[in-house]
C-alpha cells in the first residue's frame, strides 16, 4: 500500500483508505483534506511530485488544479457581493460599460457565474499566448455578441469565465483578481493558493502529467478556443499569468482552507447568508458544452445543500452545508474518462460517509 503522510482523524480512516487506493492504481502524486466547521479533520499527501517518481510529495507540494480555480473567483464575487460593493443581479455593463456592446446590456453578473452569459468562447480564433494579455482579452469579450439569450442557456464558460468576473471585480475594486484574492482571502485564511504564481513557489511545484487519453467529448477544454494542451501548465508564462477560470496552483489542504469558508458560517470574510448565495439556482439543464445535465449556482455546480466544482484531469472540490464539511482532492497525474473528469475524487468525498 502507499506510503501516506499527514493527520487523519479516526471518524475519517476511509478517506486515507480512499487516498490509499489511488495512489496505488492511478495516481502518481495526490493530497486530500476534509475541514469541518473550518478546521481539518484530515490533511494527507502521498506519492510522488514528478513523473519519474524521484521527488516526493511533501506537505508544501502544489500544483496545477485547472477549473477548481473557478470556485475561488466565485467566492471573491460572493464576498464582494456580501460587502454590498458587487449586486449580482446587476447588469455586467454597469461596472464595465463597454461591455453593453453588440446586445449585451442585459447579461447580468449573475449570468457569469451561472454560465450563462452567452459568451462561453471567444468568436475571433486565439492561441494560448494571446490569453496571457488581459486587456485584449477582455476587449474581445465586451465586443462579442452572446451566441445565447443571457440567462438561458447553460454553455460552460471553461475560459471566459475567469476574464468576465475578473474584470468586474477589477472594475469595483481597482485590483486582479488574483492579487484580490491574495490579499483579501488567502492572506487573512493562510492559505496556500495562488492565482498566478510568483517564481519563488516554483521550486515547490508538482508538475502535472497530462493525460495519455482524450475523453470523448468535452472535458474542462472549453469548445477548442484557443486549444489549451495540458502541458502548458508546466511553462512559466502560464503561472505567471492572471487567468482566473483556470490557472490556481495549490494543494487539498488549500482548497478546502479557502473553500471552507463557506461550510463554517464565513469565518470573517461572509456573513452567513452570504455563504447561501452560492446555493441560488443560475441554470439546470444540460449544458451545451458539457453535454451533461448540471444545475448551476453561483459559480459551483449545485447537488441539494452541496455545491461543488473540479478541474480538468481530476481535482476537486466540495462544500456539504448540512455536515458544515469541504472536501478536496488535489493531484498531478490528469485523467480524462468523460465530460465531467473521472472518479478519484469522488471516491474522496463518498468515502467522508465512512
Amino acid at each position: 500500500m502507499a506510503h501516506i503522510e499527514g493527520t487523519c482523524d479516526e471518524r475519517f480512516e476511509a478517506v486515507r483508505d480512499a487516498l490509499a487506493a489511488s495512489l496505488d492504481k492511478d495516481d502518481v502524486g495526490a493530497s486530500v483534506a476534509v475541514y469541518v466547521d473550518g478546521a481539518p479533520v484530515v490533511d494527507l499527501w502521498g506519492g510522488y511530485a514528478d513523473e519519474a517518481r524521484t521527488r516526493p510529495w511533501e506537505r508544501d507540494t502544489i500544483t496545477a488544479v485547472w477549473s477548481t480555480t473557478k470556485t475561488m473567483t466565485a467566492l471573491c464575487a460572493l464576498i464582494l457581493a456580501d460587502r454590498g460593493e458587487l449586486d449580482l443581479d446587476a447588469p455586467v455593463a454597469a461596472y464595465w460599460p463597454e461591455f453593453a456592446a453588440a446586445g449585451k446590456d442585459d447579461v447580468r453578473v449573475r449570468h457569469v457565474l451561472g454560465h450563462t452569459a452567452g459568451l462561453p468562447s471567444w468568436d475571433e480564433p486565439l492561441t494560448v499566448e494571446q490569453l496571457y494579455d488581459w486587456p485584449a482579452m477582455t476587449a474581445l469579450l465586451a465586443a462579442q455578441a452572446p451566441a445565447s439569450k443571457p440567462g438561458t442557456v447553460g454553455a460552460y464558460h471553461a475560459v471566459t469565465q475567469g476574464y468576465l468576473a475578473g474584470e468586474v471585480i477589477r472594475r469595483v475594486t481597482g485590483r486582479r483578481l488574483g492579487r484580490f484574492f491574495a490579499e483579501e482571502v488567502a492572506g487573512p485564511l493562510g492559505a496556500d493558493f495562488h492565482i498566478g504564481l510568483a517564481p519563488e513557489h516554483d521550486h515547490r511545484v508538482a508538475p502535472v502529467i497530462p493525460a495519455t487519453t482524450r475523453a470523448p467529448g468535452f472535458a474542462d477544454r472549453g469548445p477548442g478556443n484557443p486549444d489549451v494542451p495540458a502541458a502548458v501548465a508546466n511553462t512559466e508564462a502560464w503561472r505567471r499569468a492572471d487567468i482566473p477560470s483556470a490557472n490556481g496552483f495549490g494543494n487539498a489542504r488549500s482548497v478546502a482552507a479557502v473553500q471552507s469558508v463557506l461550510t463554517s458560517g464565513g469565518r470573517g470574510l461572509l456573513s452567513e447568508a452570504g455563504c447561501e448565495r452560492a446555493l441560488e439556482e443560475q441554470f439546470a439543464g444540460e449544458d451545451q458544452v458539457l453535454g451533461a445535465r448540471i444545475r448551476y449556482g453561483m459559480g459551483y455546480a449545485v447537488q441539494g445543500r452541496s455545491c461543488s466544482w473540479g478541474g480538468w484531469g481530476g481535482s476537486l472540490v466540495m462544500n456539504d452545508f448540512d455536515r458544515r464539511m469541504t472536501v478536496a482532492y488535489v493531484m498531478n497525474r490528469m485523467l480524462e474518462q468523460g465530460p465531467l473528469g473521472d472518479d478519484r475524487g469522488l471516491s474522496v468525498v463518498l468515502a467522508t460517509f465512512g
